[in-house]
């Protein structure tokens, strides 16, 4: 393994880390930063959503609806991120995640990413969320 690659693998994990903790905080600008200016992100079985501002518009969306439940603690744990670099400038990557509530587990399941470096940063190009299961009252079962 190359000293560029070992690089990319560290700057890519730190931007999903990046993701997981930002969202955690409610802080969206900072999380569409994350993804390239045409950058798509795909839930579950919506339609996905393309570029920064629609981005940002879903997951403010996803904010004030998690706000609705009254649920003020929302963690995101990421684990056994697998990186496949395809060149110096492209990358796709798996997660698992597992997001903790006041009331223990609420869901769970996998991200796919695909990443491109802009500008010295590995950007998210896609990242496609898929829920393997949920607690019987997490809140992604009231449409969140």
């Amino acid at each position: 393994m190359t000293l560029w690659e070992l690089t990319a693998r560290e700057e890519i994990r730190d931007t999903i880390a990046r993701y997981a903790h930002l969202v955690d905080r409610g802080r969206m600008d900072e999380v569409v930063a994350l993804f390239a200016e045409d950058g798509a992100l795909e839930a579950g079985g919506l339609p996905a959503v393309r570029g920064r501002e629609a981005i940002r518009q879903f997951l403010l969306g996803t904010k004030s609806r998690l706000a609705v439940t009254a649920r003020t603690l929302v963690r995101h744990h990421v684990s056994s991120t697998s990186i496949e670099l395809a060149s110096p400038e492209n990358a796709t990557a798996s997660s698992y995640f597992l997001v903790l509530g006041e009331s223990g587990i609420d869901h769970w399941g996998l991200y796919r990413d695909t990443f491109v470096r802009v500008e010295g940063r590995w950007l998210l190009l896609h990242r496609r969320v898929r829920t393997d299961g949920r607690s019987s009252d997490s809140w992604t079962r009231r449409g969140v």
